[in-house]
């Protein structure tokens, strides 16, 4: 298994609305980079992933499981565009902060700390334990 975090803005797609969608989860479509595209051809069913509010917020809130694999993203004609699957697991009871995640050394080389700009990036398995630990999952 491997550990992802993908990024949204609450006030567009938050976890409430990734809740909302049960186990049938939901496409985490509209990605546009080329980066974060690769990255989700890269994943697998049960894959887990964080579940970040960005803006405001900042924070790792919830607690995502890949649940389609990398298809074509049905929010746009351009073959280059795929995306995944993914569902709600549980809340992070504790969100972890951005701020949080800078000041802690075990999480200096995250790629949410060296490029925060992207939006689905892949999570160490130390990492993944680390902010689970802050978050008290």
């Amino acid at each position: 298994m491997r550990y992802w975090l993908f990024k949204s803005e609450p006030a567009t797609w938050g976890w409430s609305d990734q809740l909302a969608k049960g186990d049938a989860g939901e496409e985490w479509d509209g990605v546009r980079n080329y980066q974060a595209r690769n990255f989700m051809r890269e994943m697998a069913l049960g894959d887990r992933g964080f579940f970040y509010h960005s803006q405001k917020s900042r924070a790792i809130v919830g607690i995502v499981e890949v649940c389609a694999e990398a298809h074509p993203d049905s929010t746009t004609d351009d073959d280059r565009w795929d995306c995944v699957d993914i569902r709600a697991i549980a809340p992070v009871p504790n969100p972890v902060t951005l701020d949080q995640i800078k000041s802690d050394p075990e999480l200096s080389d995250m790629v949410l700390v060296k490029n925060s700009r992207l939006s689905v990036q892949p999570v160490t398995a130390e990492e993944w334990q680390r902010i689970c630990t802050l978050g008290g999952v």
